[in-house]
């Protein structure tokens, strides 16, 4: 009977074990890191002639770091080439020139400040803004329109506000560039991203040579990829669910069956019956409804007035962000508790956790809305 009692003793311990392994759970956290992005696509430059006269090739190059989940900085570096045109006296004009634009920008992702970070979305949509420099060059053409227009009509009387090309300009002219946009990444992998980007620059008057209301603007649209040069999450383990405990509790019960010792009814130390409550909750609901299950856990404590209870407050991840969740679990958790105490069981017995979205005690998404009320 000894030997029986060791293996039985030995099997459980590994049963217990391998439950407690089973029930620890991993959340993916947020890992700082650098990363590239290559990108090409076109540019439009607002200005008097037809939309797709003004279309040019456009390139970016980006070297950018995330100190956050939703905080980042990089530097890009935009480049290609500028149209612009008029029509004067009924004939159409067009010249074109180059540039490089160095920009320092602030990024903002807006999926996770919404929505809370998760480490395997497939869509992560962002904003940015910066200031940099515009370094134009090769405005030739211009110079040639300019200089055409004058030897086309000679003497020509006109205002100064329409002047042919009253900001004509040549050589490298450096001017501050202004910028913002939107970024849209969809997920290939823990690494790489494809991305899309629409940006508007605003810069001085002179850019197109042409004198304007306000400023010249230009908008580039761009497409490419983004590969990660670290790590960008790293596993955490949480602990488990109180309900692990329970299974431990009961453990003196089910070998005391199964050994089979034979005692007098008189000798018998009482069995605590053990208790293991649920309250369920529909989205964003805090308030316990259920006032059967209420009566069965102060019942309870009356019988035992001796054990303790823990609460449990759990969210479902499918829903909300970590941190909305955690708040969500722990009313839901102290709400049980003060109805508790309204119905006479002391403060000092009851332990009130809150779990919210990073321990799930049910595998169905919704049942995860819950406090576990167990008795200790």
């Amino acid at each position: 009977m000894n030997i029986k009692k060791v293996l039985f003793t030995a099997a459980l311990a590994l049963g217990i074990m391998s439950a407690s392994a089973q029930e620890q759970q991993t959340i993916e956290v947020f890992n700082p890191h650098w990363y590239i992005q290559l990108q090409g696509g076109a540019q439009y430059t607002l200005g008097e002639r037809d939309f797709s006269d003004l279309i040019s090739p456009n390139a970016q190059v980006t070297v950018g770091y995330n100190f956050n989940p939703i905080i980042g900085a990089r530097l890009s570096v935009n480049a290609w080439q500028s149209k612009a045109g008029s029509t004067i006296e009924n004939i159409e004009y067009a010249w074109k020139w180059k540039y490089v634009a160095p920009s320092v920008d602030v990024t903002v992702n807006l999926s996770n400040l919404v929505c809370g970070y998760k480490a395997n979305r497939i869509f992560n949509l962002g904003i940015f803004a910066g200031l940099g420099a515009n370094i134009a060059f090769d405005n030739d053409e211009a110079v040639n329109v300019n200089n055409r227009l004058n030897a086309l009509y000679p003497g020509y009387v006109r205002p100064s506000a329409d002047q042919w090309l009253r900001y004509i300009w040549d050589g490298t002219k450096v001017r501050l560039n202004g910028r913002a946009g939107l970024t849209a990444d969809f997920r290939v992998s823990d690494r790489v991203a494809v991305g899309l980007e629409a940006q508007a620059n605003i810069v001085s008057d002179h850019y197109n040579s042409k004198k304007a209301p306000n400023s010249d603007f230009y908008f580039n649209a761009l497409a490419g990829v983004k590969i990660a040069l670290g790590a960008t999450h790293k596993s955490q383990v949480v602990e488990p669910c109180p309900r692990i405990v329970e299974k431990i509790v009961e453990v003196p019960k089910i070998v005391e069956k199964i050994v089979e010792v034979p005692a007098p009814v008189s000798n018998q130390v009482a069995q605590v019956e053990p208790l293991k409550e649920t309250f369920f909750y529909a989205i964003r609901l805090s308030d316990p409804t259920a006032n059967a299950t209420i009566d069965k856990i102060v019942e309870w404590c009356n019988k035992y007035p001796t054990k303790g209870i823990s609460i449990s407050g759990y969210a479902d991840k499918g829903t909300g962000n970590p941190k909305i969740n955690q708040g969500y679990a722990k009313q839901r958790a102290d709400k049980v508790a003060k109805i508790l105490q309204q119905r006479g069981v002391a403060a000092s017995r009851m332990t009130v956790n809150s779990y919210g979205d990073t321990v799930q005690p049910f595998p169905e998404n919704d049942k995860n809305r819950c406090v576990i009320v167990v008795g200790e």
